[in-house]
């Protein structure tokens, strides 16, 4: 019985060696498949997010042509329309330069659409708003002679008025809208390191301002967190003036320690790095006055000239106001003769 049992063994297992011989040479092909994927290759890796340097040379180049400028460049450019354009009486100029500030700001500026919506609805309803109110407030006795335009009751609205509170308000947007060329488009950093390098302007002073400066935002993130904490423990709720009141004082003292604790830190964080040791002090980040900002402020200059020279009478006066806006005695008309009681004795 062994001898059978060790027969059939050798048997089955030259039969296997056969078999797999057969294989393996190809005459018979294995019926076993696998079922098993090969591994995918791994997935490349995402690219960490690139951080934003706003100092870096090639976040520099990424910048609107007025924000590549130097801060005081765009500051100087305009200060001479913005000074010169207060004592313009006529419409004409101040007209004038908002277009040329709007052609700057849509042309070498990257605003936001929030920007563009103050440009182009808010700041033209302002100095709507303004022209008429001063329009409404004028002495009419001044400007009694030109044409009346609106009556109600005893109180007479003239075109002279509507014309010297839209020159009023002219002039007001005119001067915001060529301080918005260097506010627009210049941050606090690179104005104080301007100042610093160019004005020489004490390195103490411009970045205490900035730091100052800097403590805006952190005030409003601080009050935000202040009324949370209130809302979460249920105060502060109701409606009405005296409820805003309650709300009001409740976050005054947290906000005044909070602002107290946070400039501790900055001074002993300024203290800690001997910030004030050194007359002077190295920058990471320069701003130099390069050509194109020399011919920036000197073109802006030269363009402002040329439209006072313009509109105004003293010049090529293409612009030619009426005299009795303001006062005065209107053209054609012969002023009033003296009372006896008041002419000059021979």
């Amino acid at each position: 019985m062994s001898g059978g049992m060790s027969g059939d063994l050798r048997a089955g297992v030259s039969n296997g060696v056969a078999s797999s011989a057969l294989v393996s040479s190809g005459v018979v092909s294995s019926t076993v498949t696998n079922t098993t994927s090969p591994a995918a290759p791994p997935k490349p890796a995402a690219p960490a997010p690139r951080r934003f340097d706003p100092y870096a040379a090639d976040a520099r180049r990424t910048q609107s042509f007025l924000g590549r400028l130097n801060p005081l460049a765009k500051i100087a450019g305009p200060a001479a329309a913005m000074l010169l354009v207060i004592f313009a009486r006529d419409l004409a100029t101040p007209i004038t330069l908002i277009v040329i500030a709007y052609a700057l700001l849509l042309i070498g500026g990257r605003l936001s659409r929030g920007m563009l919506a103050v440009l182009l609805i808010g700041a033209p309803l302002a100095i709507a708003v303004i022209s008429l109110s001063f329009a409404l407030w004028a002495d009419t006795a001044t400007v009694d002679h030109t044409v009346p335009l609106l009556h109600i009751g005893d109180w007479t609205l003239y075109s002279g008025a509507l014309i010297a509170g839209l020159a009023t308000g002219l002039r007001l947007g005119a001067v915001f809208s060529l301080a918005l060329i260097g506010g627009l488009t210049t941050n606090g950093p690179d104005l104080v390191r301007a100042m610093v390098q160019q004005l020489r302007v004490p390195y103490r002073i411009g970045y205490t301002a900035l730091a100052a400066y800097r403590f805006v935002p952190r005030f409003g993130y601080e009050l935000e967190v202040i009324r949370a904490a209130h809302r979460v423990r249920g105060l502060g709720g109701g409606r009405g003036p005296i409820a805003w009141l309650r709300r009001t004082t409740g976050t005054i003292v947290p906000l005044l320690a909070s602002a107290i604790r946070h400039a501790e830190h900055v001074a002993l964080a300024m203290d800690s790095r001997a910030f004030g040791a050194y007359p002077t002090r190295t920058e990471r980040y320069l701003v130099p006055f390069r050509a194109r900002d020399w011919v920036f402020m000197i073109g802006f200059w030269v363009l402002t000239a040329a439209v006072f020279w313009f509109w105004s009478p003293w010049g090529a006066g293409f612009w030619a106001p009426p005299r009795r806006v303001l006062g005065g005695t209107p053209p054609g008309a012969t002023a009033c003769p003296p009372a006896d009681g008041q002419r000059s004795r021979a």
